[in-house]
């Protein structure tokens, strides 16, 4: 959903358009709107529109690595996603990594924001009330662009409103770098300028939101450069690299936030997510909830429905990735990769608990609650997510939830720090500790606090990066895919650190030792699940059985057991998922470059 004052009547905004040959229209005189700091603050609401809803923060990584789904991403089945196809019809709804119409080839946003640049200074008010929305503009044009390059990389610069004759409507693509440094000048203005530094609401822009945004910015840019050499610009990563850095740690010196520990190492990371109101302490900028109002979303019904969304379920091979409560690898335990379900969610990183259904997890069901085991009529994989859903059956049917969804918070700023230094070479033990130690303090772990790593993870290096020998850069990325889980990171991480591979990965879940077996996943004296491939006549009441035999009647089979009659579980192995390097990219949608043949197409598209 967006925000909640972009349902201010928006009688003065210009209509914008959805594609760049349309014409816009005007509803109310530049004087009205540009004379009056209440003009130019209703017009600004408008701009909030671009932000992304909440729906789209925590679906977009239905398109990741570390995640099963009902169905396998169209984007990464060979041939199966064209440019000659629309948006929508090309991909669901879930594969859109980017949020709504705008965020892929509509320009109607930009339009909105650039005849609010071009008429604001025109304005009779004072230079410092004009910088001020000027820097917010700036900061929503950041925005839009950004999420363009990340999505198709070389776009048209447009910095004014075009009319329906003008000769740019028809211009080829700008290079990377033109528009980029124009991202850069408008977040550099925007946190130069941008008045409102406290906003108890944390629903509008300020100084700190825009530093933080620049730090989240020039960290993929960064990184981009580093690692797709092709470009021919990574003599220029370490710049942007230094501007994240020095961009987050304005926020970590100035800005007031810390990380939530009030409800201990059991309870305060997912309390950020489950909170009605953000959570003042950690939250720079949410999309808020309001129950009078109807401005609600469906986060329980997605991640507890059996129809509804994707049925998204993590993979065992990223569970293995949560450290032992010590801070040493699991992977290093003896055996790790056979344990049951049950013993192999214990002492762990106390994220997981928090993260997934496991041991003593409970929902709230009319008056009582009651213990709430993976439930595999939702999972694939036995890794339930957790991090989103309130903890009470009353949300599950329908756009009911109410919890905030953080878009910026202090987490990814200590975040975008560690890991800009990390890569620059530069990160100390003090901030090791500051960052990456504090996340996992607050997270229950006891070791590894206080001074970088110096040994290599060989599980992490092997299986996820295995172009990566700096510990510190190694453990930087494990707390980011951790820390971040399910809110909207983990694709374009994926692309900027140039391992699109990793979304081939085998879709694996828990160990399971033989057929035939009921299990008690939780230990609360219950038998939950039992694998088969011949349907027992005799079966425990409540217990769900799942079918892994090669074929279901004529079909194939998509849930089997990785060993045939034991090992772990498995889904979609029978679909091939494939990556080249054109997805690093998405292709312009044919129609646009029917209209404009100057933008060409992407390459391999």
């Amino acid at each position: 959903m967006k925000k909640i004052h972009i349902l201010i009547a928006m009688a003065l905004l210009s209509a914008g358009c959805n594609k760049l040959e349309q014409t816009p229209q005007s509803s109310a005189s530049r004087e009205t709107v540009f004379g009056s700091v209440e003009g130019l603050q209703l017009y600004a609401n408008s701009f909030y529109n671009i932000l992304p809803s909440a729906t789209s923060v925590y679906t977009a990584d239905n398109l990741s690595d570390y995640a099963a789904r009902r169905d396998v991403p169209r984007f990464v089945q060979q041939g199966a996603y064209l440019p000659t196809l629309s948006d929508n019809t090309s991909a669901s709804a879930y594969d859109l990594v980017a949020h709504g119409t705008d965020w892929n080839w509509g320009w109607g946003a930009l339009r909105n924001v650039n005849y609010f640049i071009v008429n604001l200074r025109t304005s009779p008010l004072p230079a410092d009330v004009k910088n001020n929305y000027l820097g917010i503009a700036r900061f929503f044009r950041a925005m839009f662009y950004f999420e363009k390059v990340k999505r198709y990389g070389d776009v048209p610069w447009i910095g004014k409103p075009l009319d329906v004759n003008d000769p740019e409507l028809t211009k080829p693509r700008d290079p990377r770098t033109l528009v980029m440094d124009s991202v850069l000048a408008d977040l550099d203005f925007a946190s130069e300028n941008i008045k409102l530094a406290n906003d108890p609401t944390r629903t509008q822009v300020t100084r700190w939101v825009a530093y933080a945004f620049k730090s989240r910015v020039c960290l993929f840019e960064g990184t981009f450069r580093k690692y797709h050499t092709g470009l021919n610009l990574s003599g220029s990563a370490a710049t942007w690299l230094n501007h994240a850095a020095v961009a987050a740690r304005k926020v970590m010196d100035e800005g007031g936030f810390r990380l939530f520990e009030g409800a201990g190492a059991a309870g305060s990371y997912r309390s950020v997510f489950t909170s009605i109101a953000p959570n003042a302490t950690e939250v720079l900028m949410a999309s808020v909830s309001n129950v009078s109002l109807g401005v609600l979303h469906p986060a329980n019904w997605y991640y507890t429905s059996s129809t509804t969304g994707v049925r998204l379920s993590f993979i065992r091979s990223f569970i293995h990735t949560y450290l032992n409560i010590d801070g040493t690898p699991f992977t290093d335990r003896a055996g790790f990769d056979t344990l049951l379900f049950k013993d192999e969610v214990k002492s762990r990183d106390r994220r997981l608990e928090q993260t997934i259904r496991l041991g003593p997890y409970r929902r709230a069901s009319g008056t009582s609650a009651v213990v709430a085991p993976p439930v595999f009529t939702y999972t694939f994989t036995g890794y339930m997510p957790i991090k989103w859903s309130m903890d009470d059956t009353r949300y599950d049917a329908g756009s009911l939830n109410d919890n905030a969804v953080p878009i910026f918070r202090y987490a990814e700023v200590l975040l975008n720090f560690a890991e800009a230094k990390a890569e620059l070479g530069t990160l100390t033990d003090a901030e090791w500790a500051q960052t990456i130690g504090a996340l996992r303090k607050r997270a229950g772990i006891t070791g590894g606090l206080t001074a970088k790593p110096t040994k290599v993870d060989t599980y992490l290096r092997n299986t996820y990066f295995p172009g990566i020998s700096d510990p510190v850069v190694l453990e930087v990325r494990r707390e980011r895919g951790i820390e971040l889980c399910l809110e909207g990171f983990r694709f374009y991480d994926i692309v900027r650190w140039r391992r699109g591979e990793l979304m081939t990965m085998v879709w694996n879940g828990m160990y399971v030792p033989r057929l035939d077996t009921p299990m008690d996943l939780n230990e609360d004296g219950v038998l939950d699940v039992a694998f088969y491939k011949v349907l027992p006549a005799n079966r425990p009441a409540g217990v769900t059985y799942i079918n892994v035999s090669p074929t279901i009647g004529t079909a194939i089979n998509a849930q089997r057991l990785s060993r045939d009659n034991f090992g772990e579980v498995t889904w979609q192995a029978n679909i091939t998922r494939t990556w080249s390097d054109k997805l690093y990219y998405y292709p312009i949608p044919q129609v646009d470059i029917n209209t404009n043949p100057n933008l060409k197409q992407n390459a391999g598209w």
